[in-house]
């Protein structure tokens, strides 16, 4: 058995870029938590409340796409907003075996409760990161197209 080097530790803790936008994530993700924490929503059930505000009710894999995340993960994902009734699934009309997801009016009315929350939140963290994101978001958006 080889032993890395403390070293190795050190230089990936201050290096690795994945270790850096993972523990980003987190910490931005609990703020959020705690912002809708008044609404009883989570910052993932509120990214997947909004992926569903659409015109037409959206197919599972679109969703699971659109979030990256896999089928099974979002199947788990929506069990809570299903018994909350924030949403339903439906039987595709054009393809019988295809299931859609679509917000249901108290979904509609909970997410846009929640819009004002995140918005405020977003631009604190905007202010507090001292420049607009909009750069990081575009280069964000390229690392995960590039992978």
């Amino acid at each position: 058995m080889t032993d890395l080097p403390f070293a190795t530790t050190l230089e990936v803790r201050d290096a690795c870029l994945c270790m850096h936008v993972q523990r980003a994530a987190r910490a931005l993700g609990r703020h959020f938590d705690e912002a809708f924490r008044p609404l009883n929503l989570t910052n993932g059930q509120f990214s997947l409340l909004m992926s569903l505000n659409r015109p037409e009710p959206a197919a599972m894999g679109a969703v699971a796409e659109f979030l990256a995340m896999d089928r099974t993960t979002l199947t788990a994902a929506l069990k809570p907003l299903l018994r909350r009734k924030l949403i339903r699934i439906v039987t595709d009309p054009k393809d019988a075996r295809a299931r859609l997801v679509q917000l249901t009016a108290s979904g509609k009315t909970l997410l846009a409760r929640a819009v004002p929350i995140w918005r405020a939140y977003h631009a604190a963290i905007e202010k507090d990161l001292g420049r607009p994101v909009a750069a990081l978001k575009d280069e964000l958006r390229q690392l995960a197209r590039s992978r």
